[in-house]
């Protein structure tokens, strides 16, 4: 499997098991509980394959930076969280980050 590819279904994993950590209220809901340790699970397991050709900092950089920004995103849409300017700011510097080491970065392998 193309390693980006299996290093987005890591990002999607996480983000979906993110989610519905939120949603397991602590763990004392079962399906969202079952969902956050499947979720873990595949975005571990996605994320080690994916190490096999991507430098791991450049892979975990990715990972962290893009399910950053999805939470956040998550975060105001379905939970109608709020971000500050502030805040705002950061998660594009993470983003912008994340793009800076795909475009421009020898050290990403492509």
């Amino acid at each position: 499997m193309n390693a980006w590819l299996c290093l987005g279904l890591a990002i999607l994993a996480e983000v979906i098991a993110t989610s519905a950590l939120k949603s397991s209220e602590s763990f004392t809901k079962l399906l969202p509980s079952i969902a956050v340790v499947v979720g873990y699970g595949v975005a571990f397991y996605c994320l080690s394959l994916t190490l096999r050709q991507i430098p791991i900092g450049i892979a975990y950089a990715v990972w962290s930076g893009a399910g950053t920004a999805l939470i956040a995103l998550i975060g105001v849409v379905a939970y109608r969280q709020k971000l500050d300017p502030a805040a705002m700011l950061g998660i594009g510097m993470i983003v912008a980050g994340v793009l800076v080491l795909n475009l421009f970065s020898k050290s990403s392998a492509h």
